[in-house]
């Protein structure tokens, strides 16, 4: 994979790449003269934020959920930022043209985000015209508990985690003139990651075999009760309504795909982060401290409460809480209860924004296409994620040193179907993959 990623405008002269030096250079330097902060997040005189807040997109999610807290618990004004917005937005394409926009410019500084989008955002792969915004990755906002769910019509198939029952199925209903469609959220994004390894991994081409659609999050359960859809994967509260409803089940949760994996990120627009490193570090601190509540089980249904609102998600708390407890009610007779399934915002170094992980999505992009065969995964990487960032804010937090990662890679991952992704070799990953489209 080359370096210098053909035909991308992310990285265009040399003349750019030194800016982009200075630029990381001068944040450093804001960052450790910011260091210095009194006890419980407020900021010594004179070294406070350089503004009282942000503009923050979310997409009625649960691991939307720390934003949320953050906002709802006063966590952003104790750091300093008690102007923080966080604004509900319609689909993810909605908040990718919000992020493009600026917040200055009547759009948002920052976003609750899929975690490949701020790559495919900062390389202008999504953009109008290919103009790239660039961004940063500053967290993690969660693993696991993303889920895919099948329409009730192929219940009799009993297809779980194994996606090969559904072969023939959707075979014999293409022979019949119909379509098979499979929806996610957001072209590249994680949930049509997952949709795509999962289906591959049966023996089925998500390009060939199957039609993919794109469908907002709150739109999947209406969606598939009208029929305008076979399978989707989103994360929830949406599988869990649609159990609760009776209109489908869940065939897996993503975390049986692949245990602990990243899911949501915070990104921010890059310039943001360069004009205000100490409110970037303030709002991670809040983040941090919010991430820490949501783990907390004691704090499970005051969070479904929280989330449950109007203002925020618009449902009932009961289809949020109890996927969040790792209770799954799968919804074709399975049942399982204190499950290690459940979303986790803190433990197992949720928050952290391992490279390693970035790197796994990019290859992935990769493999559908998204992406140049290339691109120089490695590279893009250090680009865009800002795990020294993070570092910076958890030690001003007082964060325990057993919760921040001594390195930025997680190591080799292991897939529910054998599948082994080393991040020091993303080439050997994509060679040993059957259904691809890339070489």
């Amino acid at each position: 994979m080359s370096s210098k990623f053909p035909g991308s405008p992310l990285v265009t002269t040399d003349a750019t790449r030194r800016s982009l030096l200075r630029g990381a250079g001068a944040t450093a330097a804001l960052l450790a003269a910011a260091r210095v902060s009194l006890p419980g997040g407020a900021f010594a005189q004179g070294a406070g934020p350089e503004v009282k807040g942000a503009k923050i997109g979310y997409i009625a999610l649960t691991d939307a959920a720390a934003l949320v807290v953050a906002k709802e618990k006063g966590l952003f004004a104790k750091h300093g930022l008690p102007d923080m917005e966080i604004l509900k937005q319609a689909s993810w394409a909605a908040t990718r043209d919000n992020l493009v926009l600026g917040g200055a410019s009547n759009g948002i500084d920052g976003a609750h985000i899929l975690t490949p989008m701020p790559y495919l955002i900062s390389a202008g792969k999504v953009t109008q015209n290919n103009v790239p915004t660039p961004m940063y990755i500053l967290a993690r906002l969660n693993l696991d508990a993303q889920a895919i769910s099948v329409a009730q019509e192929y219940a009799d198939t009993k297809v779980g985690l194994d996606a090969s029952a559904l072969k023939a199925v959707f075979a014999k209903k293409k022979a019949e003139g119909k379509e098979v469609k499979i929806a996610m959220t957001f072209p590249g994004g994680t949930h049509d990651l997952w949709i795509r390894y999962w289906l591959a991994a049966g023996g089925i081409d998500p390009d060939k075999d199957v039609s993919t659609i794109v469908v907002p999050p709150p739109q999947m359960v209406a969606n598939m009760k009208v029929g305008n859809m076979d399978a989707f994967c989103v994360g929830e509260p949406w599988n869990e309504q649609l159990v609760n409803q009776k209109i489908g089940f869940t065939a897996c949760t993503t975390g049986e795909i692949w245990k602990k994996h990243p899911e949501k990120a915070l990104g921010m627009r890059a310039d943001w982060v360069e004009k205000n490193p100490i409110a970037a570090r303030a709002m991670l601190m809040a983040v941090l401290e919010a991430q820490q509540w949501c783990d907390n089980m004691a704090n499970k249904e005051e969070m479904a409460t929280i989330l449950g609102r109007r203002q925020w998600f618009n449902v009932p708390p009961i289809d949020v809480l109890g996927r969040l407890k790792g209770d799954i009610n799968y919804g074709n007779g399975r049942v399982a209860t204190g499950t290690d399934l459940q979303m986790k915002f803190w433990k197992d170094h949720a928050s952290f924004p391992f490279k390693s992980h970035d790197a796994w999505f990019l290859s992935e992009d990769i493999r559908w296409g998204k992406f140049e065969p290339t691109t120089d995964v490695n590279a893009m990487v250090a680009k865009v994620n800002r795990a020294d960032i993070w570092r910076d804010a958890a030690k001003a937090l007082g964060v325990a040193a057993a919760d921040i990662p001594a390195t930025d890679s997680r190591g080799v991952e292991t897939f529910f179907d054998g599948k082994v992704f080393d991040p020091a070799d993303p080439s050997a990953y994509l060679k040993s993959l059957a259904i691809k489209r890339v070489a």
